[in-house]
């Protein structure tokens, strides 16, 4: 895992916002220290003048052209930053190509579902809470809330965008350096606001194009008697009726879609390791690791949720 940071950034597009926050860091510093040692100078200066007699008008001649220095940098300071501000702009609106990997990302209370484009609808890709995504290669990733107002934010990527109920936008990206980046819902949009995370795994082009024509298979059928019954458990309770799972009866869209649920890392929008006793932790009560969220509870037996894990794991 990359650091989380916009002070980190992994492509051109981050970098130029790194670049417009040093400039800025460095410039105010400066006026910082500059402003400070006047004052210094100013109080060390009255001090030594108490026994003195000064012509007013020169002392308010000199306050003048103090002032009117100050005032003139000011203004040349601002329209630098200004003119800075607007170039960054416009290099972050300038990344397209027809080639981009076209990505749409749809914020819910509180989870993400990304779905992968493709001409051909049967060969497009649906997960969830994670984007796999080709290093050295346009990005562009159309953004939509599902509820109410949510920001999609990888510091190490972009800046943030908000996503706001009925209006959709895009975001355009390239990342260089392989490696999983974190990224966050920056407004907040509920109870569980603080758990509704992402990871953007970014990798070579052909270990892309691996997993994406992975993640368009069938989940595989059971393989032992544990899997089958973990399998008819799944079917004959209410999960079928919140999620997807691809190849069998299972055409739920109020949750996530598992057909290729085993190769994520993590589970509950970032919240929990993908691993055996989280997925029980999670299955059993939701609500106590996620107080809110629209995963209900389900009581069973020990046997059950154990065949049921086993049913999840096979989902690759």
């Amino acid at each position: 895992m990359n650091p989380h940071s916009a002070l980190a950034p992994a492509g051109p597009q981050a970098q130029h916002i790194a670049n417009l926050w040093w400039g800025m860091l460095w410039t105010t510093s400066a006026i910082f220290v500059i402003v400070i040692a006047a004052l210094w100078w100013a109080v060390r200066r009255s001090r030594a003048r108490q026994t003195e007699t000064v012509d007013a008008v020169t002392q308010e001649s000199t306050l003048v052209r103090v002032v009117s220095a100050a005032v003139a940098g000011s203004i040349v300071i601002l329209f630098a930053l200004l003119i800075s501000s607007v170039w960054t702009g416009r290099a972050l609106a300038s990344l397209r190509a027809p080639s981009a990997v076209t990505i749409s990302v749809f914020a819910h209370q509180w989870w993400w579902e990304v779905e992968y484009d493709d001409a051909l609808p049967s060969r497009r890709v649906k997960t969830a809470n994670e984007i796999h995504v080709p290093t050295g290669r346009p990005i562009a990733i159309k953004v939509a809330s599902r509820d109410v107002i949510h920001s999609f934010w990888v510091p190490n990527l972009h800046g943030k965008r908000d996503l706001v109920p009925g209006i959709g936008s895009a975001i355009w990206l390239q990342i260089d350096a392989p490696g999983v980046y974190r990224g966050q819902c920056a407004e907040f949009c509920g109870r569980q606001h603080a758990n509704m995370a992402i990871d953007v795994v970014a990798e070579p082009q052909a270990d892309f194009d691996r997993w994406l024509e992975g993640q368009r298979a069938l989940a595989a059928p059971p393989q032992t008697m544990e899997q089958q019954a973990g399998h008819d458990i799944f079917m004959s309770r209410q999960c079928v009726a919140c999620h997807t799972i691809l190849g069998t009866n299972a055409h739920g869209t109020v949750g996530p879609d598992l057909t290729h649920l085993a190769t994520r890392r993590r589970i509950a929008a970032g919240t929990l390791p993908n691993e055996r006793d989280h997925l029980a932790t999670w299955i059993l009560n939701a609500q106590a690791v996620k107080p809110g969220s629209e995963m209900p509870p389900n009581v069973m037996p020990q046997s059950d949720v154990q065949s049921l894990i086993a049913y999840l794991e096979t989902l690759r």
